[in-house]
């Protein structure tokens, strides 16, 4: 018969049905699906099969060959892109957590930005600065100011102690 793709699938109907109940992902399913329906004969030809999972013959065609090149984990493996590189590369990321560690800190995050560019040569904008140190390393730039010298140690205590009561 004229289209009816001979292909060898290792795996039998059973193994295919329960893989295709524990896959998570729509693309995951969709190929463990063409698997499933061309060894059970239901999808007769390639084109017929694509009309039942809804793709196109050129697509299956392409995980076809996936799976003869890899098998199922070459059919099933994810591709990720590893995305834009961050504007403040990871090791002036350490050097500012270990700064903002320290206890004179920072007066601002226009500070910071400064200290990037003078002590580290990297050059950020406030937002990006904001995000990495309030987001990212949970930090806060500011640190807690000095005590006022009229401040009376009783008057504190006694204060500390009526704030909570309610």
């Amino acid at each position: 018969m004229s289209g009816v793709y001979q292909l060898e699938i290792k795996e039998t109907v059973a193994e295919l049905k329960d893989l295709l109940a524990i896959q998570k992902t729509a693309m995951a399913k969709e190929r463990v699906q063409l698997l499933y329906l061309l060894k059970t004969g239901h999808g007769q030809t390639i084109s017929q099969t694509a009309e039942m999972i809804g793709r196109n013959r050129v697509t299956l065609h392409k995980w076809i060959r996936q799976y003869k090149a890899g098998g199922i984990e070459g059919l099933l493996e994810q591709k990720f892109s590893p995305g834009r590189p961050r504007s403040i590369p990871n090791w002036a990321e350490k050097a500012l957590d270990k700064r903002l560690q320290e206890p004179q800190g920072f007066n601002g995050y226009q500070e910071i930005v400064e200290w990037l560019s003078q002590n580290l040569g990297v050059n950020s904008c406030y937002k990006t600065v904001h995000k990495l140190v309030y987001y990212r390393l949970e930090s806060c730039p500011k640190v807690p100011r000095d005590k006022s010298v009229e401040q009376k140690q009783p008057q504190v205590e006694a204060f500390k102690k009526t704030l909570h009561t309610t």
